[in-house]
């Protein structure tokens, strides 16, 4: 009766988690519908090239219902341990878990398509606006820090860049992947090469792959957890 308990109380608990990243996802998705042009601002010249090929702000506000009706049929379910909201939560989630497999095969079958048209829209973005454009500038620098990670590519993205042009070298992520460990100098390009940071699309790639396993597990527990409900 204590497990049940405790599973009750922690179904509970995660499915308020869902719910609230739902009603997140939402707020993000109608304030990028209504108030596009801040969006822009923020993400740069690539978003408006992005957005011609999805529309981010309906994608939000799809995928934050989802979450939303996902995390109420959840919370309330195990609240009042209504067999038929827990049922009916389990096969959202089971039709979430087989389009997120569907996907993956999809992706990997389409990786090198993909970073071709990344590459042709992203490259030649950084080579005209990194290091004149602030937002954009700004986005790409914590981008590198948080994946440790240089350019799309690799330094060779930034070559020709305003950055490049004004400081005569490349981004201190460039030579170590943390700017905050760089203490001998400029990023020259011998020392950009002996240190060979990887792109941040090859290390998007690494940690997705990386953590693919630990999604499954997730996946496969909750289902676990909505049966025995």
């Amino acid at each position: 009766m204590q497990c049940f308990s405790f599973i009750r109380t922690m179904m509970i608990i995660f499915n308020t988690i869902i719910f609230l990243c739902g009603a997140a996802l939402l707020a993000v998705g109608i304030w990028v519908s209504v108030d596009g042009p801040s969006f822009l601002k923020v993400f740069g010249p690539l978003s408006s090239s992005a957005m011609q090929f999805v529309n981010v702000g309906y994608f939000l506000i799809a995928a934050g219902a989802v979450l939303f009706a996902l995390g109420f049929l959840g919370c309330y379910g195990a609240h009042a341990e209504n067999k038929c909201a827990l049922m009916t939560f389990f096969l959202v989630l089971l039709i979430i878990f087989i389009a997120e497999i569907a996907a993956a095969v999809v992706a990997l079958v389409y990786t090198t398509l993909a970073e071709q048209f990344l590459t042709s829209l992203i490259v030649p973005t950084i080579k005209k606006e990194y290091g004149s454009q602030k937002d954009f500038t700004q986005v790409w620098n914590s981008t590198m820090e948080g994946l440790k990670c240089c350019g799309f590519n690799n330094y060779t993205d930034f070559e020709d860049s305003p950055y490049f042009k004004n400081n005569h070298a490349f981004p201190k992520y460039c030579c170590s992947g943390d700017a905050n460990s760089v203490t001998t100098g400029s990023c020259t390009m011998d020392k950009a090469e002996k240190t060979a940071v990887k792109g941040c699309f090859n290390q998007l790639l690494h940690g997705i792959r990386t953590n693919a396993l630990t999604v499954g597990g997730v996946a496969a527990g909750i289902g676990a957890l909505e049966v025995r409900g």
